[in-house]
Parts: structure tokens; sequence; C-alpha cells
């Protein structure tokens, strides 16, 4: 079993360590999972737009610029071969796409080995769950300095969205502040010192933040506010008047006049 360094939401270090779950830190580091992840993650990150002029895009070079023989100079066909200054690349860089699929399985299996070899380091801690009434870099900071982390690369991984706590890393150029199940092996590699909230180690749900909770309700009255702003007034629909019955005379069947036979004619 693995233990990492405990300390609470002020920076004080508590006297014992922070046994870390069997399942997810078993010290196992798979090396090529960790190559292929990284190398995946950066691929993924190129635009691929870089691109030369071959001979086919420079203009100009329509016609021989002397003839063929007599000249005592090398026979050439065109200004705009790659051997001549301002002519076309050969073999140059054409715009393409990087990016590269990698299974979920190699990416999981990745990530826990970039976590075991920050613990195996001993550059995996654990801090109790920080709550900040405002955004603060300052309070931020001030953690940091007295976990002794202020001149290193730190990723803060909390339990759940933080927003204060997110917001309060964003200036920090040596900090990045991410959830716990967003972290990739590159976000753990790229850091000296992880620093991970108690709660999501040990698979506790997050405490719903005050000022997130009063934020979502203010924005929420604030819609629905537009919303009625925007619906027109209703209308009363005016009183509809009882269609007049109609009265309808009892039709008499017409009597039927017998038609009347004509004579036959004598034949």
């Amino acid at each position: 079993m693995i233990e990492a360094p405990h300390y609470a939401a002020n920076g004080s270090k508590h006297k014992g360590g922070f046994a870390l779950p069997a399942d997810l830190f078993d010290g196992t580091v798979h090396e090529n999972a960790l190559h292929l992840a990284v190398k995946t993650y950066l691929g993924n990150q190129r635009q691929g737009t870089a691109q030369t002029k071959t001979r086919s895009y420079i203009s100009g070079g329509n016609q021989k610029p002397w003839r063929q023989k007599g000249t005592g100079r090398a026979r050439q066909g065109s200004i705009r071969s790659p051997l001549w200054r301002g002519g076309g690349t050969v073999f140059g860089p054409i715009p393409r796409d990087y990016r590269a699929a990698l299974p979920r399985k190699v990416r999981m299996l990745a990530r826990r080995s970039a976590l075991n070899a920050r613990a195996r380091e001993g550059n995996l801690l654990v801090v109790d769950p920080v709550r900040l009434a405002e955004p603060k870099t300052r309070e931020l900071a001030g953690l940091l300095s007295k976990m002794g982390l202020d001149d290193r690369k730190v990723l803060v991984l909390t339990n759940g969205m933080n927003r204060n706590l997110y917001l309060s890393g964003r200036n920090l150029p040596m900090a990045r502040v991410m959830t716990f199940g967003d972290v990739t092996a590159y976000d753990v590699l790229w850091a000296d010192a992880v620093v991970v909230e108690q709660g999501a180690l040990g698979g506790e749900a997050g405490e719903p933040i005050a000022e997130m909770a009063g934020a979502d309700r203010a924005a929420e009255t604030g819609a629905q506010a537009k919303r009625a702003a925007r619906k027109p007034a209703a209308k009363k629909p005016a009183g509809k008047k009882a269609p007049a019955a109609r009265k309808t005379a009892a039709k008499k069947p017409a009597a039927k006049k017998p038609a009347a036979k004509k004579p036959k004619k004598k034949e």
C-alpha cells in the first residue's frame, strides 16, 4: 500500500499519511503506454497548417530563360526550378491532420501509470477539501507555499467542479487546476507535484458550493424574468355570442304528379 503526505486545507501537515486506494495505486508504471499517450496528446495539439510552395504554385517560368544550345551556359527550362533562387521547394510540408486516436484502455493505463509514478516519487500530496468564499489567487498561492510547492509546477486536482479554486489558479503560471476526472497522463507528467483533494480519492461526492448555487439560482431567476418580459400580455377573449338558433321550416314533400301517358300510335 502506498501512502501520500496528508495536509489540511490551511496547509498544515497531518501526523499520519493518507493510504491511497489500492485499485488505482498499485505501483505499476507502464512506460510504453505513457509514451503513446504523450505522443498522441502532443500530436493532437498540432494545427497542421504548415505549407511550402512547389514550382507549380510560383508564378513565372513559362518559357526557357535562354536557348538550349550555343550560349555556353547550362541548359535551363524554367526560372522556377528548385535549383534557382526563388524557385519551388521540393518535398516541403503540406497541410495535413496529425490527429490520432488512442484506445480507451490504453489511455486509462497511461493515466494510472502517471499517477503511480508521482506517488512512488513522493510527489503526490493529498489535501482536505478546499473551500474558498471567493476567487483569491493569494489564498491558493499561500496554500501551495505552506506545502512547500511555491517554486514547482503544481497540478491541483479537485473533487468535482470547484469554480472559486479554478479561478484562483488561473493567474498562477506554475499551477493548473482541474477536476480529477478530467486529468490526462500528459497533465500529470507535466507537473512536478500533484495535489489531490481527499474526496476525489475516497470516492466521496463533492460538497455543493454555496456561491455556485447562489449564482445558479440568480442566473435562473434572471432567465425566468427575461422569458416573462418577452411574452406578450395575454389578451382576454371577447365574449362570444351564442349563435342564434335557425328556424327551419318543415318542408313538406312535394306531391308527385303522375306522368300523362302518351297514346300509342296505331300502326
